[in-house]
This record gives structure tokens, C-alpha cells and sequence, in this order.
């Protein structure tokens, strides 16, 4: 009954059961799966943004922008700011909050920081459902910004409809560096602080290694838009390129072609971490830890330990 009446409250958009709903998807347990599973009915309207880049790009200064933009049109704006673990709480840090101070009064936008909690991609898995509750509440686009720690940054790829990162004219030296993660997954590219020296290197760096890609004409070709975002300068491109890749997307039909990829993975991920959860409780971490000094002293190898577990495992799952 808990999970019916938070899900009815989600779905009319009250603030605080909002808020309730992805602090219960934040602490992952079984009140956040019942909750999922209530809300799904009305996931699936809004579209995602995810912006991401190297620290200091002003990647939270776009997000100000574009929601200002997208308030103009009377959309509704979800905003995750997936912040750096706080050493001391565990819990995200709150800069970008202060930062999007201007924003956040207003009734038709959401903002709410995550922690990566030790997400290597940046993304905190749990970003995901928690977008899943703001477009449940009915916001019309949802932006995921990430923490922006480099190459690692690619689950946002499992997140988005049109991901964005965002450079800045310093970034030309490294940009060969970066070709191989982070440059891989945009669908437009914005070099922001522009009027900084080294502006049209970059540019020239991005278009170079944009051109040694295979594509043709059916194929998506990622823009570079120069932006100088603390003057809201070449924002409104920025709107309309989000726009042309997902009118591209729709004609090509690879709209819903890349969010069936994007829910089989989130399938095999959930599957994953629940046999994981379920392997190593306490009888998984027993059985392990009486078998280590077999390999310590060489009698057994690794290998032949871990096929026992997961014969163990599935043994104890066919005959419970």
C-alpha cells in the first residue's frame, strides 16, 4: 500500500514525496524495487540529456542555461547533478546546487545531487532510477551532469538520449588522449570559455579526429558548438542541435533502437548485482574464507574455488 500511495503522490508531482521517492532509489533496498516497479507505467515520456566533460568545464553553467531555456518553452526540468562522494558523509556534495541557486526556486524545475558512491564511470548507477522517478513526476526533459572525471566517464551512454561533453580551449593538447573514452560517446561536442586563446586549435582538433571516423550519410555526424556559457552566448545552437539529433534519431529510427539497448543492459546489470548481493552473503563469504588457505598454500587454484561457489550456488538455488 506504501509504494501505491508514494507512486500516486510521484505521479502528481508533490515536491517532498518526489524527493522521498529518490532518497528510497538512493539507499538501494527492496522498498526502492517495489517502488520502481509501481512507478514503470509512466516512465519512458521525458528526454535525457547527459552532459559531461573534464572538471572546471562549466558543464553545471550549460545546465543553468539550457533549463532556462527549456523553462521558456514551458517544459518541466528534472536536473541530476551527480556529484564527488563527500570523504566525510558518504553523500553528494552540494556545489552545484549553490551554483544553480537561480534555478532552483523555480516550481517547474527539480534539482537533486547524487553521490558517484565509488561508480568508476561517474554515473552513479542509481542516477538511473532516480531519473526513472522524475519522469514518472512528469518532467518533460531530464539532465544527468556528471561528475566529468575523464575516459571513464561512459555509462552515461546507458542513461541518455543525446550526451554532451562539454571541452574548453585547454583541452586541445589532451583531446588525441581522450579519443579513445570520453570523445567516443558524444552526439555534439560544446567547446565552452571560448573567448579563452587556443578556441579555434581545439575546434580544429575535435574536426580532425571527427573526420578519421567511419560514417556515411545515414550516419550521425557529432557538431562542435563554441559556447561561452557565463554570457549565455550561442545557447540557444545548443538547443537547437539537442533538437536536430533527436529528430535524426527518430528518422532514422534508432530513437527506440538505443533505449531497447540501453534497457537490455540495465536488465543484465540488475541481474548481476542481484546475484552478486545474493552470493556473497554471509554463507558465500563462509565458504570462501575456509577455502583461501587450500590456494595460499597451493593445494587448489583460485579457479577450481570459485567453480565450487558457483556450483554451490546454483545447487542451493535448484533444490531450495
Amino acid at each position: 500500500m506504501f509504494y501505491k500511495e508514494l507512486s500516486e503522490k510521484v505521479f502528481s508531482n508533490e515536491r517532498r514525496k518526489v524527493a522521498r521517492a529518490i532518497s528510497i532509489v538512493e539507499d538501494y533496498n527492496s522498498d526502492a524495487s517495489e517502488l520502481l516497479k509501481q512507478i514503470h507505467s509512466r516512465v519512458g515520456k521525458a528526454y535525457r540529456i547527459g552532459i559531461t566533460g573534464p572538471p572546471g568545464a562549466g558543464k553545471s553553467t550549460i545546465t543553468n542555461q539550457l533549463t532556462k531555456l527549456f523553462r521558456q518553452e514551458g517544459k518541466k526540468v528534472g536536473i541530476i547533478a551527480v556529484d564527488p562522494t563527500s570523504p566525510f558523509t558518504g553523500g553528494a556534495l552540494l556545489g552545484d546546487r549553490i551554483r544553480m541557486n537561480e534555478i532552483g526556486n523555480d516550481e517547474g524545475v527539480f534539482i537533486r545531487s547524487m553521490a558517484t558512491r565509488g561508480s568508476l564511470g561517474g554515473l552513479s548507477r542509481k542516477a538511473i532510477d532516480a531519473a526513472d522517478v522524475l519522469d514518472a513526476a512528469g518532467y518533460d526533459y531530464i539532465i544527468l551532469e556528471t561528475v566529468g572525471v575523464g575516459q571513464s566517464e561512459l555509462d552515461i551512454v546507458q542513461a541518455a538520449d543525446t550526451t554532451i561533453v562539454v571541452l574548453v580551449p585547454e583541452s586541445g593538447d589532451s583531446v588525441q588522449a581522450m579519443k579513445a573514452g570520453l570523445m567516443e560517446i558524444a552526439d555534439f561536442f560544446i567547446l565552452n570559455k571560448s573567448d579563452r586563446p587556443g578556441a579555434d586549435q581545439a575546434v580544429a582538433s575535435l574536426q580532425t579526429i571527427l573526420m578519421m571516423k567511419d560514417h556515411d550519410e545515414k550516419s550521425w555526424m557529432p557538431g562542435i558548438i563554441k559556447t561561452i556559457a557565463s554570457e549565455n552566448k550561442s545557447m540557444n545552437e545548443v538547443l537547437l542541435e539537442i533538437e536536430r539529433h533527436k529528430k535524426f534519431m527518430n528518422d532514422q529510427n534508432l530513437f527506440l533502437a538505443k533505449r531497447e539497448n540501453q534497457t537490455k543492459n540495465r536488465i543484465k546489470e540488475i541481474v548481476e548485482n542481484k546475484i552478486k548481493e545474493e552470493l556473497w552473503s554471509e554463507s558465500g563469504e563462509k565458504s570462501l574464507n575456509s577455502a583461501l588457505e587450500k590456494v595460499i598454500l597451493g593445494n587448489l587454484s583460485p579457479y577450481h574455488i570459485a567453480e565450487e561457489i558457483i556450483e554451490n550456488f546454483i545447487s542451493k538455488k535448484i533444490y531450495k
